[in-house]
């Protein structure tokens, strides 16, 4: 399985970004998938998960400011992140949790005035 995250930047307190996550190798349309991020120090944590066709989880701190979706006529996995927050910065990284060290190169976001 190959996975490639894309649209992280630097953003002010309150922007948005829209990542996206391109999969290939697997039959995307039947696997879970998810966003995880990394803070520098930090643990990598779950921020959503998406099945099939619905939303599984998102992490409480995200919750009302990130959509997770996916396309699965394109295999993308994609993470729309409004009213950013400078505790927000981090490496986001996709992953198909059913299928082990399935992550990809991770996109850096940063939220800094």
């Amino acid at each position: 399985v190959q996975l490639v995250e894309s649209g992280g930047g630097l953003v002010q307190p309150g922007g948005s970004l829209r990542l996206s996550c391109a999969v290939s190798g697997i039959d995307f349309g039947v696997y879970v998938m998810a966003w995880h991020r990394q803070s520098p120090g930090k643990q990598r944590e779950l921020v959503a998960s998406v099945g099939r066709s619905e939303v599984l989880y998102y992490q409480d701190a995200v919750k009302g400011r990130f959509t997770i979706s996916r396309d699965n006529a394109k295999n993308t996995v994609y993470l729309q992140m409004n009213d950013l927050k400078p505790e927000d910065s981090a490496v986001y990284y996709c992953k198909v949790p059913m299928i082990a060290h399935s992550w990809g190169q991770g996109t850096q976001v940063i939220v800094s005035s």
